[in-house]
């Protein structure tokens, strides 16, 4: 189903280890990175610029960033490294609509880190692959977005894990909230419509095309992923 941070009621915040609007080209699997920089915030807040040496920032984004607005749960605020062309400014994707929003920060602003983990999702094919650098660690089926709520395609990175107090619940014990949003819907559940991968409370379901954008699977797998995939870790929705 459509991820809504406002909608994880019943769920609970897991720790864990520029204005561009096409959506970035993905690298064939076999032509994927090994590893990709993810930058961690390290002040109160981010200043967000269209391009580098902009006179402005376009915006400023809150370090940490709270879960449905409750001061309670402050999630760090990270972003995927899409360039880097010196030590002073880092092109970051940002979580933003529309997907594949773009923007560059100040690289004495945020601290980076090699992350070798990836997600690549076969949308159509409903497979799920996970990367520890270029060795496969788990492969298996999803449920993926239905006809008229389609999971989006791009590239994607994990913006927060939520362990659930409710296992047997349509999410299942864990859930990763993506940088992606529908494009279908604008909400779901009283909030924004992001895009999670997420468990689920009925296995019939993985293979097939139901719901609205997520990414389904299997319920002990997210388990032990949970303890693995940090913040930022980029996930390839591809068609």
């Amino acid at each position: 189903m459509a991820w809504s941070l406002a909608a994880a009621v019943g769920v609970v915040l897991s720790g864990c280890g520029g204005s561009g609007s096409a959506a970035l080209p993905l690298a064939s699997p076999a032509a994927a990175p090994t590893s990709r920089l993810v930058a961690t915030v390290l002040g109160s807040s981010v200043d967000v610029y269209t391009a580098p040496g902009a006179p402005q920032a376009e915006t400023a984004l809150p370090n940490p960033w709270l879960l449905n607005g409750d001061p309670s749960l402050p999630i760090p605020q990270v972003f995927l490294v899409v360039g880097r062309p010196d030590a002073q400014w880092v092109e970051v994707l940002l979580p933003e609509r529309p997907n594949g929003s773009l923007g560059w920060v100040h690289g004495q602003a945020v601290a980076l880190q090699d992350d070798p983990y990836s997600l690549d999702v076969a949308i159509g094919a409903h497979l799920l692959t996970v990367h520890d650098g270029g060795r496969v660690i788990y492969s298996g089926p999803v449920a993926t977005g239905a006809p008229d709520t389609p999971t989006p395609t791009g590239e994607f990175y994990i913006r927060v894990l939520l362990r659930s107090t409710d296992p047997t619940s349509v999410y299942g014990p864990f859930a990763y909230g993506l940088s992606a949003h529908s494009d279908a819907l604008t909400t779901f559940d009283g909030g924004d419509a992001e895009i999670g991968v997420h468990g689920n409370n009925d296995a019939s379901v993985l293979g097939q095309s139901i719901t609205h954008g997520c990414v389904r699977m299997d319920n002990d797998e997210i388990t032990a992923l949970s303890s693995v995939l940090p913040l930022g870790t980029p996930v390839y929705l591809r068609a």
